[in-house]
């Protein structure tokens, strides 16, 4: 696992040069889309990069982590929604080329196991950008969740639900209850991992995430059995790491060595 302890102006730059060099040796990589906060820096700069010609996408195709179950097509709160206005509709994407699990399949099971079978027809994820939640879970794996899961449908924490009303006006109660999410397994199976983590608030699981124990008590955790992570994060929430300056050194004379 890599840690990049970054000013948070940087992390949007470092996440993309990273999506830039799979792009250079795989124009038709598989990307994993992660919506929240967290990513936001990251995709505003491969807006940038694609619309002045550094970046394309054009082969390139893109599965998000997860949707809520029940919002109507076209709420503006659905994922499918958010990853279109954040991202989609300003880059070059091909249509049709970035897919979501459908919160509104009248088989929800079915779904799952169609969205698996999707992730792998197109040759699994070659790089999966995540965030992580303030009670360490990535996607929708959820405190408790099993270290091998796989696509399906999951309860939300009250944490998670009052987390995420900011996107719903401030209602807790319009958050819904349940949703599809990928699971840690299918997490695992992504080539590279790309972190993004910034804040305070996130500093407790970042914590957990890059020094604690794995447990299915602190869901991102799983990760450090994955062969290629990188964490990038800001100062604030790099605050609790105990080894943050060997992180800081070692990246430092990673610069060196290029």
């Amino acid at each position: 696992m890599e840690v990049i302890i970054t000013p948070a102006p940087a992390i949007g730059g470092l996440v993309v040069d990273q999506i830039g060099a799979l792009l250079d040796r795989k124009p038709t990589a598989v990307l994993g889309l992660a919506t929240g906060s967290s990513p936001l820096v990251a995709y505003e700069e491969l807006a940038a990069r694609v619309n002045d010609g550094r970046l394309s996408l054009a082969r390139a195709r893109g599965f998000t982590l997860d949707e809520y179950v029940g919002l109507p097509e076209g709420h503006p709160c659905s994922y499918r929604s958010v990853i279109d206005h954040e991202l989609v509709s300003r880059v070059d994407f091909a249509p049709g080329a970035v897919m979501g699990p459908d919160g509104t399949a009248p088989d929800l099971e079915a779904a799952c196991v169609q969205y698996e079978h999707e992730i792998s027809t197109a040759g699994g994820v070659d790089l999966q950008i995540l965030g992580i939640g303030t009670d360490g879970h990535i996607a929708f794996n959820e405190p408790g969740s099993s270290l091998a899961s796989r696509t399906r449908v999951k309860t939300l924490t009250d944490q998670t639900r009052r987390d995420n009303a900011r996107f719903f006006d401030g209602d807790v109660d319009a958050v819904p209850r349940h949703c599809l999410t990928q699971g840690l397994g299918t997490i695992m199976d992504a080539r590279h991992v790309v972190l993004v983590a910034t804040g305070r608030g996130k500093a407790a699981a970042v914590r957990q995430l890059v020094e604690g124990a794995v447990s299915a008590l602190w869901p991102a955790t799983i990760l450090q059995h994955h062969p290629h992570v990188t964490v990038v994060i800001d100062e604030p929430a790099a605050a609790q790491l105990e080894l943050a300056d060997y992180y800081r050194d070692t990246y430092a004379a990673r610069e060196l060595a290029r």
